[in-house]
C-alpha cells in the first residue's frame, strides 16, 4: 500500500507540478499586463515543433535540443508582445484577451498548414524513457524531473522576483505601474521580462509534455493551457504563489480521484474536479491565495 502511494505522490506531484509551471506564466503576465493570454498554451506548441526540426534534421543530442526548444519558446513570446500585445496594450482587457484568442488561432493553424493535423513521433532519449528505484518502486524518470525542474524554477523566479531590480520592478508593476514609470523605471523593460519568464515556463513543460506524449501536434499546448488557466484562478489570478498553489491542488485533486472513484465513474473525473472548484470559488472567489477586490454595494 506504501508503494501504491509513493507512486501516486509523484504522479499527482508531475501533473501539478506542469500545471504550476503554465500557471505562473499566466499569473506573471497577468499581473504585469492584466492580460489573459490564452496563446500561452501555443508556446507549448512552439517549444514542441522547435525540438521536431532539430530531432528531424539529425541533432538528437538532448543538451541541444531541449534548451532549443525552451529559447524558441521564450523568442516566440518576445515576439508575439512586440506585433501582436503592444499595440493593444492600452485597450480594455477584453481587446487583449481577444488579441490573444486570434493568435492561438493563428499558431494552431500554421501549425496545420505546415506540420499537418497528424501527431508526429519525436524520438526520444533512452534515459527519460526509463525508470528509477525509489523505496523499491518504479517511478518514471520523466516524473522525478518534472517534479525537481518545478521546485527549482519556482524557487529561481521567487528569488529573481525578491532580490533582483527587474524583479522588484515587476512586483512593483504588479500592483501600481503608472506609479512605476514615475520612478523612472521603464514599463516596456517590465513587460518584456515577463513575458520572456512565460515563454520559458511554457517551454520547461513543453519539454515534459512531449516526453509524455512523444509526439508532437498542432493543439498539444490547448488542453494544458486550460488546465493552467484553471488553476490560475482557484489559487488566485494574478497572484504567483496562488498560481503554484492552484496547479498543485490541480494536479493532487485530479490523480487522488483517478485512485478513489471506481473505474466506471472515473470517467467523469474532470467533470468532479471541476464541481469541486466551482465549490471551492463559491465561498471564495478570489481563489486560495487571491484579494477579494472591492466592487463596493450589490444589494
Amino acid at each position: 500500500m506504501s508503494d501504491y502511494l509513493l507512486q501516486q505522490s509523484f504522479n499527482a506531484l508531475s501533473v501539478g507540478g506542469e500545471y504550476a509551471l503554465l500557471a505562473l506564466g499566466l499569473a506573471i503576465v497577468f499581473s504585469v499586463m492584466n492580460l489573459v493570454n490564452f496563446a500561452h498554451g501555443d508556446m507549448i506548441t512552439v517549444a514542441g515543433y522547435a525540438m521536431f526540426l532539430l530531432v528531424l534534421f539529425g541533432i538528437r543530442d538532448p543538451i541541444l535540443v531541449l534548451p532549443f526548444g525552451v529559447m524558441t519558446a521564450v523568442a516566440a513570446a518576445l515576439f508575439l508582445d512586440r506585433v501582436a500585445f503592444k499595440p493593444v496594450r492600452n485597450a480594455s482587457p477584453t481587446t487583449g484577451m481577444l488579441t490573444a484568442f486570434g493568435v492561438s488561432i493563428v499558431i494552431q493553424n500554421l501549425a496545420l498548414i505546415f506540420g499537418g493535423s497528424r501527431p508526429k513521433a519525436v524520438p526520444t532519449s533512452e534515459w527519460i524513457a526509463s525508470s528509477v528505484t525509489i523505496r523499491g518502486v518504479q517511478i518514471p524518470i520523466v516524473q522525478v524531473l518534472e517534479t525537481i525542474v518545478t521546485l527549482v524554477a519556482i524557487v529561481g523566479l521567487g528569488a529573481l522576483l525578491r532580490y533582483s531590480v527587474i524583479g522588484m520592478a515587476m512586483r512593483a508593476a504588479a500592483k501600481d505601474i503608472p506609479t512605476v514609470r514615475l520612478m523612472g523605471i521603464k514599463a516596456d523593460r517590465v513587460i518584456l521580462t515577463a513575458f520572456a519568464i512565460s515563454g520559458f515556463l511554457a517551454g520547461l513543460a513543453g519539454i515534459f509534455v512531449l516526453a509524455r506524449r512523444g509526439a508532437v501536434d498542432p493543439f498539444m499546448g490547448f488542453a494544458p493551457v486550460l488546465k493552467a488557466f484553471v488553476a490560475a484562478v482557484l489559487g488566485g489570478f494574478g497572484s504567483l504563489p496562488g498560481a503554484v498553489v492552484g496547479g498543485f491542488a490541480l494536479g493532487i485533486a485530479e490523480v487522488a480521484l483517478q485512485v478513489i472513484l471506481p473505474s466506471d465513474v472515473a470517467g467523469f473525473r474532470d467533470a468532479i474536479v471541476f464541481l469541486l472548484i466551482g465549490i471551492v470559488l463559491v465561498f471564495r472567489p478570489q481563489g486560495i491565495l487571491g484579494e477579494r477586490p472591492d466592487f463596493g454595494e450589490k444589494s
